[in-house]
């Protein structure tokens, strides 16, 4: 990058040159000099101000990289990168052979196209050409209110704020185009700081395990990829023990660490049979943003036991079994915001296992989700312990094409589940909305049953293209093991508010208020 920065600003001086040789010739005419001279200066200002009229920073893709041929973006009439990322397959049978049969879920995928620049200052009319003529196109989140303005084989529209968004053109919502509207950084380590973990523009290759300990910064920066593998030893067919298999590959164990950067953190060649965390954040008083997560081989980003963890714009894409996106277990304090996430498996999901005070204070909020198999906004399967007050806000779940449930408390082990909150929430398509269930299930440890206590469901919107298989369930397991105080305030599914007769509720629901 200091390199090409040093060309452009050569290149600026002898323009300047050039020109105010120009300009010299010029007024020796008797033509108005001094009007013209002012003129050409303050031309030869903008144009020798490298950066100044500029709006957006685009990060070049480094070289051995291919990129997505679909699509082209262009952002203030500049080339925009497309890159290529592995997702869940069109049809529903082999998405769930691609989660159920976990050797070979490598091998089932479509390619979706992502790009990504930093805004500086907008608006910024953004471009997107395709080989064939569109005939429709949708941007999503649809709340976001964007119409493009369509000519033949491109179309067009202005943005002023940073976002993520969807382009689905000719009714393509499977290979989409994914853009990653980022502001500007406003944290840059020094490269040279000892406490600094630096990958610079280019192509990385890491193995083993990378630990961010207390006050140290991993940075990715933006043209950046990380390729994580395992020992080129390791034959992929080989199952490893999960007590044999290599360590996350970056590790969050100390206070005050942070994960910062545009670039992008690869797990292609991590092996499913020897699957690996991108993320394990265990530390405390933890940041992360900005960068893109690409092929986890299993739960992305998994916080275990963490505390204090503030998780900011980064984006997730992932297509193989147990691809989770954000699994939040015996964690407490956590904030995750502005993130877009598209993964086979649950896409944020908040569990507790063996810490006894178990998980708690949690918001999830603005947020734009893509759900292929599993939940898109949950808590469970494993509730062992206490968790206590979650709340989902203002989170687009602009496509949701699982056998699970878009939002759910899925309590099948003995731990209570209380003072949870989903507000605000808008989906573009679901197959099934909404649950509460209390009872057995393959993910069961417990021999007791838990509870379920104060949840309200409030502002949500389901726009389907089509109906619901299911609309909302709530069902206890037994009198000692019931649900309790339930809200249901102002959701409206497909333009019909819920009332009490589209709810199914068994015997063990207590105390559910509909408004």
């Amino acid at each position: 990058m200091k390199q090409s920065c040093l060309t452009n600003t050569q290149e600026h001086a002898n323009e300047y040159s050039f020109t105010r040789q120009l300009v010299n010739s010029l007024t020796h005419f008797r033509m108005k000099k001094s009007f013209l001279y002012l003129a050409i200066w303050g031309l030869i200002a903008s144009s020798c101000t490298p950066g100044k009229s500029e709006k957006v920073l685009i990060y070049q893709a480094p070289e051995g990289e291919t990129l997505n041929t679909c699509y082209k973006l262009t952002a203030d009439n500049r080339e925009v990168p497309v890159y290529n990322a592995k997702i869940g397959m069109e049809r529903r049978a082999n998405r769930e052979r691609a989660m159920d049969d976990q050797p070979n879920s490598h091998l089932f995928y479509d390619i979706a196209g992502f790009a990504y620049f930093d805004l500086k200052r907008g608006p910024v009319k953004l471009t997107v050409s395709v080989k064939e003529k569109i005939e429709s196109a949708k941007i999503l989140p649809s709340s976001f209110g964007i119409i493009p303005n369509i000519n033949e084989k491109s179309l067009s529209f202005e943005i002023d704020k940073p976002q993520h968004l969807t382009i689905e053109i000719n009714g393509e919502h499977i290979r989409s185009l994914h853009i990653f509207v980022n502001p500007e950084e406003t944290e840059k380590p020094d490269p040279d700081n000892p406490d600094v973990i630096y990958f610079g523009p280019g192509v990385h290759h890491i193995t083993e395990s990378i630990e961010i300990k207390d006050n140290q910064t991993l940075y990715v920066a933006g043209g950046a990829i990380v390729r994580c593998a395992n020992d080129s030893t390791l034959n992929r067919k080989k199952e490893l023990k999960k007590s044999e298999r290599p360590g996350p590959s970056f590790i969050l164990s100390g206070k005050n660490a942070k994960v910062l950067g545009r670039g992008i953190i690869d797990q292609e060649n991590v092996y499913r049979l020897q699957a690996r965390n991108i993320f394990s954040v265990t530390g405390e008083d933890i940041t992360m943003n900005g960068v893109i997560l690409r092929n986890s081989s299993v739960w992305t980003v998994s916080l275990r036991g963490a505390d204090r963890v503030h998780i900011d714009n980064i984006k997730l894409l992932g297509h193989r079994a147990n691809s989770d996106g954000i699994d939040i277990c015996d964690s407490w304090d956590v904030e995750v915001e502005n993130c877009f996430i598209r993964t086979l498996d649950d896409l944020i999901v908040v569990k507790t296992y063996n810490r006894e005070n178990g998980s708690g204070n949690i918001l999830v909020q603005n947020n734009v989700l893509w759900n292929e198999v599993a939940h898109a906004l949950s808590i469970g399967a494993e509730i062992q312990q206490l968790v206590d007050g979650v709340t989902f806000r203002d989170c687009d779940i602009i496509g949701d094409h699982c056998r699970e449930w878009s939002l759910r408390v899925y309590q099948c082990d003995k731990g209570l589940v209380k003072n949870i909150r989903f507000e605000n929430i808008r989906i573009e398509e679901a197959v099934k909305f909404a649950s509460l269930w209390i009872n057995e299930a393959t993910w069961t440890t417990d021999p007791e049953r838990g509870h379920i206590e104060n949840v309200v469901f409030k502002d949500i919107v389901v726009n389907n293209p089509r109906p619901l298989v299911k609309g909302m369930e709530l069902l206890g397991f037994d009198e000692k093991h019931a649900i309790r105080n339930v809200v249901v305030d102002n959701v409206v599914v497909q333009g019909k508010k819920l009332t009490k007769e589209d709810i199914v509720a068994n015997d063990y629901v207590y105390d559910l208020e509909i408004k």
